[in-house]
């Protein structure tokens, strides 16, 4: 059995569910827009010049989680895959997905985003096999808006990988072949310890990377 991990944002989506969230949020009225904006604006920056301090963005974007009970959570959520992910899907993409269940490989999903946002779009790309930004709950079940354990971002998403392996009493070396699709510089320190790293509608920092060291690079959306 082969391997086939692959990042969420702007890779099996056309956009970022961490962005498309708070804008949800923001037509609902439950964010301020400038307020969030220019925030969010400042993260996005960070992140896409691999800058992000993980923890310091968790916490402004984890916050409004703690506002509302898991059922009302749901419900948002519902609404959100309606009108801001649904839309985003490649047809390519779940292509992909499929070549993949039909040969037979494990796949898992493997993002910096959390796991309320990310849970019900893997499922929906008929993903079972989630590694994601956990949250901590408080005693009555409600997100208290912090983030649990080590966030899968950067080198967290090989630590988080290695302890789904653990977990499983296998490591890398158990798979054949391993893949792993990304569009991000981020996601580099994975990238470069499977034997088939692939660069999704990369970045440009990515993109000459993988130029330069001759991994294929791919496009999901055209």
């Amino acid at each position: 059995m082969n391997l086939a991990l692959f990042d969420l944002d702007n890779t099996l989506i056309a956009g970022d569910s961490d962005v498309e969230w708070p804008k949800f949020l923001i037509k609902r009225g439950i964010l301020d827009a400038t307020h969030h904006a220019r925030h969010n604006d400042y993260f996005y920056a960070q992140y896409q010049a691999g800058t992000l301090d993980i923890y310091e963005f968790l916490d402004f974007q984890l916050e409004p989680l703690s506002r509302f009970s898991r059922a009302e959570l749901d419900a948002l959520h519902a609404d959100y895959m309606d009108g801001h992910i649904l839309p985003i899907i490649p047809r390519k993409a779940r292509e992909l997905l499929a070549a993949h269940q039909a040969n037979g490989d494990q796949i898992v999903i493997v993002t910096a985003t959390n796991r309320f946002i990310t849970g019900p779009i893997a499922r929906e790309l008929g993903v079972t096999e989630l590694i994601a930004v956990e949250l901590e709950e408080q005693a009555d079940g409600r997100y208290s808006g912090k983030p649990s354990g080590t966030p899968s971002f950067k080198e967290g998403k090989i630590t988080r990988l290695n302890e789904w392996l653990a977990a499983r009493g296998q490591t890398l070396a158990s798979y054949e072949q391993s893949f792993f699709y990304s569009d991000s510089r981020n996601d580099l320190p994975l990238l470069s310890i499977v034997s088939h790293p692939v660069a999704v509608d990369p970045d440009d920092v990515l993109r000459a990377h993988a130029q330069t060291h001759g991994w294929p690079v791919i496009s999901l959306r055209s």
